[in-house]
């Protein structure tokens, strides 16, 4: 089964529903269209990883420009906040729990939803520093 159904017709005349197709298929295929998947690590010291601790990451979480819709532009102009493109990327500050006893090499996979944007899927690896001896 092909994802780019729809795709040329949303390209050209409807740009700002791109997003809202990426959804759809998202959530009745259970997949999405690019396959993306955002990869990050986290390093710990033995002794963060024997006791566990809460981490913050910032996730850049893409999003249907809030100024032009979705177009690209404004009237004529060229939009100045996505640069034509038709969406924004944001920072998207995450806490995640790490367990006590965190082993190195450890992933947590999960998925961000956001009304706003197209669902990420997110895998944070654990690297625990080895101990130094002096």
């Amino acid at each position: 089964m092909s994802h780019e159904c729809f795709a040329d017709e949303i390209a050209i005349d409807f740009p700002s529903v791109g997003r809202v197709v990426e959804r759809m298929r998202d959530a009745f295929l259970g997949q999405e269209a690019d396959g993306g998947l955002l990869r990050a690590e986290v390093s710990l010291s033995q002794r963060e990883a024997r006791g566990g601790l809460v981490v913050s990451v910032n996730v850049p979480i893409r999003v249907t420009c809030p100024d032009c819709g979705g177009r690209g532009e404004t009237w004529t102009e060229k939009c100045n906040l996505c640069g034509g493109d038709g969406h924004s990327i944001f920072d998207h500050p995450l806490r995640i729990t790490l367990p006590p006893r965190v082993a190195d090499g450890a992933c947590f996979r999960f998925r961000i939803k956001s009304p706003d944007a197209t669902a990420l899927r997110v895998e944070v690896r654990i690297a625990v520093r080895k101990a130094v001896n002096g």
